[in-house]
């Protein structure tokens, strides 16, 4: 069962690997110093990531690098698009009410 890329990025530790890897790829053992969790736990964590695209394992020798795909945070941005035009218009309602509200104190 494939898991919803919503799943992935809705534990904050995950969410934080994909801040982490944002910059550049990196090593479990190294994402694992970055948190007071056993390797072990970062591993499963990396594996739910990996299973919703949101980062692509990369084999350089014996090393294996985790890297964030771009794509994938895309579609994310892409459905948030949605709710982002709504706060932005009862902001700027907000905006004028304040506007109003002002002008009549005067």
């Amino acid at each position: 069962m494939r898991r919803d890329i919503f799943q992935a990025i809705a534990d904050p530790t995950r969410r934080a690997i994909i801040a982490l890897i944002v910059a550049q790829a990196m090593t479990p053992n190294a994402i694992a110093e970055h948190f007071d969790i056993t390797r072990q736990a970062v591993s499963k964590h990396l594996k739910i990531l990996t299973e919703c695209e949101l980062v692509t394992k990369n084999y350089q020798g014996r090393e294996i690098y985790y890297f964030l795909e771009i794509d994938k945070m895309k579609e994310i941005d892409h459905w948030l698009e949605q709710f982002r035009k709504i706060w932005e218009s009862r902001f700027d309602q907000l905006d004028t009410l304040l506007t109003t509200l002002k002008s009549q104190q005067k």
